[in-house]
């Protein structure tokens, strides 16, 4: 059974609200006193892109010298940048291809993709990317299931907002998951509500915002619940494969 823990959109800007939201949510994930086997961290870190932003993710996320008590897999979002991503964050060179990543477990794997497209909001897993998917299962032999986590749903969440902004050609990436019966499931962000639905015959989740929370059409005029409290999700992948979500919030 693999247990992960699931933060999005922080959207650190340098601003004390910005730094408290995600420390709230950081203090509690990091004192749990069970299991939590790795965090998800599914895009928009930085509010602008800066390597400030991102070196104060590092910090705050525990990415320098072993500082988190499980690992931490990130995916940039679409106000991310994947130059000063991979630089400040991420410690590597600055480069501006896409930033994807696999995380093996014993028993299931987590691939964590770029859908961001740079200067842009929508969505998009490039060629790149699902070569870099299609090799990665090839190489895990189907023998274990595996979790996608990447920024952009799929698929309409009835908001007009993200669903402005939502992934695009998701129909290839349903035939993605048709040849590939591995794929647990999907998880998300963006959308900055938590919501859960299927795809393609599969669960896609959607983690909540740390920075604030989409108030929907039928919950009045305003767009964003700044008072909200940062939310957060559990997400447990069974021995059966079957994805199970919790939602909570850091009060």
């Amino acid at each position: 059974m693999l247990v992960l823990a699931h933060i999005s959109d922080l959207h650190l800007d340098g601003s004390d609200r910005a730094t408290r939201r995600a420390e709230r949510v950081r203090d509690l994930l990091w004192g749990l006193p069970g299991r939590v086997d790795a965090l998800l961290v599914t895009g928009d870190i930085a509010d602008h892109g800066t390597e400030a932003e991102y070196e104060e993710a590092a910090r705050l996320l525990g990415l320098r010298e072993d500082g988190a008590p499980f690992p931490v897999l990130t995916c940039p979002g679409n106000h991310d940048s994947r130059a000063p991503y991979r630089k400040a964050l991420l410690g590597e060179p600055p480069a501006d291809g896409p930033v994807n990543g696999v995380h093996v477990f014993a028993d299931a794997a987590v691939l964590m993709c770029d859908s961001s497209i740079p200067g842009q909001d929508e969505g998009e897993l490039d060629a790149h990317t699902y070569a870099w998917i299609e090799e990665t299962l090839d190489g895990l032999d189907g023998d274990r299931p595996v979790l996608l986590a990447f920024h952009h749903p799929p698929v309409a969440l009835h908001h007009p907002l993200p669903d402005r902004y939502r992934l695009g050609q998701p129909a290839k990436l349903g035939r993605l998951l048709e040849r590939r019966p591995e794929i647990a499931g999907i998880v998300t962000g963006h959308a900055h509500t938590p919501a859960a639905t299927t795809f393609a015959g599969r669960p896609l989740v959607v983690g909540p915002g740390v920075t604030w929370t989409l108030r929907l059409p039928w919950e009045g005029d305003a767009v964003a619940d700044r008072e909200a409290p940062p939310g957060f999700a559990f997400h447990v992948l069974d021995d059966e494969g079957r994805l199970t979500s919790h939602f909570r919030v850091a009060v």
